[in-house]
């Protein structure tokens, strides 16, 4: 079969790949501390029998995520937290390690302090664990203040800090949409240190990086390669047609 088709076939495989990281980009336009991935192609000459310099297939690659900030939205909810400079949370994975978010909304549950999408968030012996129900604030460097329900002002108490890290490296995203260091030689993944110089401002929330415009069209672009790929592989159908019509007359 002529490679065109296996050219273009891969080229529409990489536009659909590329189209799903552009739609999770755009479904998250709206999530908090959202870090947009980056998609990027790069071409690979065909190898094997029969190589020609105009045959060139494509491979996708996704390079790593955009870390520019998002905008900061002023809530005035005392459990929302905006981060400032490239300082992040430290958090618990389902995995049991610890994992890091932009992420500021908060909120207190069974299990003590969590995201909003139930990820607890460590502290300085590990996960926070608040009183349910009890009234939290949060100060500029991560300390949690907090009443109990019921309680009167003169009972404010000190119910521990967040850890707050800022990597020396850009992070890696996880398939759960955490953050983590890059593995060691050993393929092991350390915990940063706690920065203590990190602050935060609470009442606010860093908004996605992602912007809706940019998306849209990179969508429809994705959208209009994927079709040109089609019709490449249609068009070269086509003219095998031909040539079989061709070849039976001339037998």
């Amino acid at each position: 079969m002529d490679r065109i088709l296996y050219t273009a076939m891969s080229g529409a495989k990489q536009s659909m790949d590329q189209q799903a990281v552009v739609s999770h980009n755009l479904s998250n336009v709206s999530t908090a501390g959202f870090r947009a991935q980056l998609h990027a192609m790069r071409a690979v000459p065909v190898q094997g029998e029969g190589v020609l310099p105009t045959r060139v297939s494509v491979a996708a690659s996704t390079p790593g995520s955009d870390f520019s900030p998002g905008p900061i939205n002023h809530t005035g909810r005392p459990m929302d937290i905006a981060l400032e400079g490239d300082a992040w949370i430290a958090v618990q994975a389902e995995d049991g390690t610890e994992a890091y978010t932009r992420r500021g909304d908060l909120e207190v549950d069974g299990d003590g302090l969590v995201t909003l999408v139930g990820r607890p968030v460590i502290g300085d012996g590990g996960p926070i664990i608040v009183p349910l129900g009890a009234s939290v604030s949060v100060g500029a460097d991560g300390t949690l203040s907090g009443i109990g329900e019921g309680e009167s002002p003169e009972a404010l108490v000190d119910m521990g800090r967040i850890k707050l890290v800022t990597p020396e490296q850009a992070l890696l995203r996880g398939d759960d949409g955490l953050f983590r260091p890059a593995p060691d030689a050993d393929g092991e993944v350390a915990a940063l240190p706690a920065d203590e110089n990190a602050r935060v401002a609470s009442g606010a929330l860093e908004g996605s990086n992602v912007s809706a415009i940019e998306a849209m069209v990179s969508m429809i672009d994705v959208a209009r390669r994927y079709e040109m790929q089609m019709k490449v592989i249609s068009t070269a159908d086509e003219n095998a047609q031909r040539a079989n019509n061709l070849l039976s007359i001339q037998g």
